[in-house]
C-alpha cells in the first residue's frame, strides 16, 4: 500500500548545499506529528542524526524557501528556522518514529528519492548524448539542438495575473 504518491513526495524535496533536502515541517506532515514532537524525537536522539543527516538552515536559506513557497510565512507561519533532513536523515526517522504510518511514509520517501536520483541521472545522460550528437553534426542542425535545449529547461512558474482597480464609489473618497 502506497500512502502517499511519490509525486507528492517530489515537491516537497529541494536542493540545498548540494544536498537533496526535506524540511521538518513537510516531514511532520507526512509522518502526521508535530513538527515540535518530530523535532523532539530528533532530538532525543541526537547521535543518529549527524551533520550530513541533519542540518539547521541559515536565514539566508530560508528566506530563500520562503522564496520559493516552501515555507509559509506570516502569522500562523514558523517562527523558528527549519531543519533541513538528507536522504540519510529521512532514513534515520524511521528509527525513532514507531508507528505503522511513519513505515508506510518513510517507503514512500525513500521511493521518491530514488525516482528523482533516477530522473537526475536520465536528464544528465540526455544532455551528455545531446553534447555529443552537437558535435558530431555541422552547424546546420545547431538551430534544432538550441531548440531541444531550449524544451529541456524547466518551465517559470506563471505570474499571477494583476487585477483592474476597484472604481470608486459616489460619495467615498479614495484613500492613499
Amino acid at each position: 500500500m502506497n500512502l502517499i504518491p511519490t509525486e507528492q513526495i517530489q515537491h516537497r524535496i529541494y536542493f540545498v548545499r548540494g544536498h537533496k533536502i526535506m524540511l521538518d515541517s513537510d516531514l511532520a506532515e507526512l509522518y502526521g506529528v508535530t513538527t515540535g514532537n518530530l523535532n523532539l524525537a530528533v532530538r532525543r536522539n541526537g547521535k543518529r542524526f549527524p551533520s550530513d543527516f541533519m542540518f539547521l538552515l541559515t536565514t539566508e536559506e530560508t528566506r530563500a524557501l520562503l522564496l520559493q513557497s516552501a515555507i509559509p510565512k506570516g502569522r500562523g507561519g514558523r517562527r523558528t528556522i527549519p531543519y533541513a533532513f538528507t536522504e540519510h536523515g529521512v532514513a534515520m526517522l524511521s528509527s525513532v518514529l514507531h508507528s505503522e504510518r511513519a513505515i508506510l511514509v518513510n517507503i514512500a520517501i525513500m521511493r521518491a528519492f530514488g525516482r528523482l536520483r533516477e530522473l537526475l541521472a536520465t536528464h544528465k545522460d540526455l544532455a551528455q548524448k545531446l553534447e555529443k550528437l552537437e558535435k558530431k553534426y555541422d552547424a546546420q542542425f545547431k538551430v534544432v539542438f538550441d531548440a531541444i535545449r531550449e524544451l529541456m529547461k524547466p518551465s517559470p512558474k506563471p505570474k499571477s495575473p494583476k487585477l483592474p482597480p476597484i472604481p470608486l464609489v459616489k460619495g467615498f473618497k479614495q484613500i492613499g
